[in-house]
C-alpha cells in the first residue's frame, strides 16, 4: 500500500497545484464569490477534476491512516477490518463530497 501512498502523494502535489492556480490565483483578489464558484463547477471538466482531486486526497488520508495504525502492531484479522472499515468510510465520504459539490452545481 505504501506505493499507492506514493502515488497520490504525487498526485496530490499536482492536483492542489492545479486547484490553488484555477480557485486563486487566477480570481481577482484571490477570491471566487458564490456565483463564480458555481460557474466554474458548473464545467463537467472542472467538475471531474475536483472530483479526482477528492477522491485522491480521500484515499491518501485513509491509507496514511492504516499506516499509523499499522504501527501498533495489530493482528491480521485486526488489520483486514481495518481495511474493510476504511474503505467503507472513503467510500462514503467520496460520495458525499460529490453530492455535495452537485448540490452547488444545481
Amino acid at each position: 500500500m505504501w506505493i499507492w501512498q506514493a502515488i497520490t502523494g504525487a498526485l496530490l502535489i499536482i492536483l492542489l497545484g492545479v486547484h490553488m492556480v484555477t480557485q486563486h490565483f487566477i480570481a481577482p483578489e484571490g477570491l471566487r464569490y458564490y456565483e463564480d464558484v458555481v460557474a466554474y463547477l458548473s464545467n463537467p471538466g472542472v467538475f471531474a477534476l475536483e472530483t479526482a482531486m477528492l477522491i485522491v486526497v480521500v484515499a491518501h488520508a485513509l491509507m496514511g491512516v492504516r499506516s499509523i495504525i499499522l504501527d501498533l502492531s495489530i493482528s491480521e484479522q485486526t488489520d483486514t477490518w481495518l481495511k474493510r472499515g476504511l474503505t467503507v468510510l472513503g467510500v462514503l465520504l467520496v460520495a458525499y463530497g460529490v453530492f455535495m459539490t452537485w448540490q452547488v452545481v444545481r
